[in-house]
């Protein structure tokens, strides 16, 4: 059996990326280097961010993203906000009737949040 350790998210700027999600977080950084950061809360799954040459964002709403975090927040319309202001940006396209709202991270990666 194994265990999850660390979702990595490819990049072209890994310390800019680590900071966004950092702040929506509030996970630290456990490690880091030029190519990759690593960003936790002393749980057992880590975040990552590592650099790759001419990395291309996913396309929103395009099916081939492959794979996206949830969130859940106190308050959605309140995290949104924080979350532009930290650099996501709100797609006009939202699937989900309202009940979750789709993000896109400052690389491009969708996110989804949610109440919790």
């Amino acid at each position: 059996m194994a265990t999850l350790s660390t979702i990595i998210f490819d990049c072209a700027d890994p310390g800019a990326l680590a900071e966004f999600y950092r702040k929506a977080t509030g996970w630290e950084v456990a490690s880091a280097d030029d190519d990759f950061v690593y960003l936790g809360d002393g749980g057992p799954v880590q975040l990552a961010f590592q650099r790759v040459a001419g990395y291309r964002a996913p396309g929103w709403p395009d099916d081939a993203k492959q794979a996206h975090l949830d969130l859940k927040v106190d308050d959605v319309e309140r995290a949104a906000a924080e979350l532009v202001a930290s650099g996501a940006t709100r797609p006009q396209f939202q699937p989900g009737d309202g009940g979750w709202l789709v993000l896109l991270d400052p690389a491009g990666h969708p996110f989804c949040i949610a109440a919790g």
